[in-house]
């Protein structure tokens, strides 16, 4: 299951590259990971990399207890040249 696409200002530049940046369940792996997005969004992927994201620790209530973030995969989609995902298009950016 893809949980959201990352949008930051790499991602973006990334985007109008043909690749495009997903946050993933940490269990999936590339095959599955390929699959669902070219269900989804109905494009084709050359080629995939993924990575763990490190969870980071944070203060955080009154008492500035540390908690710790749970790690993420990220998934880094790399499509067909002419295809795009509508998800990084931002207002007035080509």
């Amino acid at each position: 299951m893809i949980l959201n696409p990352i949008i930051t200002e790499k991602s973006i530049q990334d985007a109008n590259l043909g690749k495009f940046t997903f946050a993933v369940e940490k269990s999936m792996n590339k095959n599955a990971i390929k699959q669902a997005i070219q269900d989804r969004f109905k494009v084709h992927v050359i080629s995939l990399a993924t990575s763990i994201v490190k969870g980071r620790q944070k203060r955080v209530g009154k008492r500035r207890s540390e908690v710790t973030e749970s790690a993420w995969k990220k998934a880094s989609a790399k499509l067909i040249k002419g295809e795009k995902i509508e998800l990084f298009d931002v207002g007035g950016q080509k």
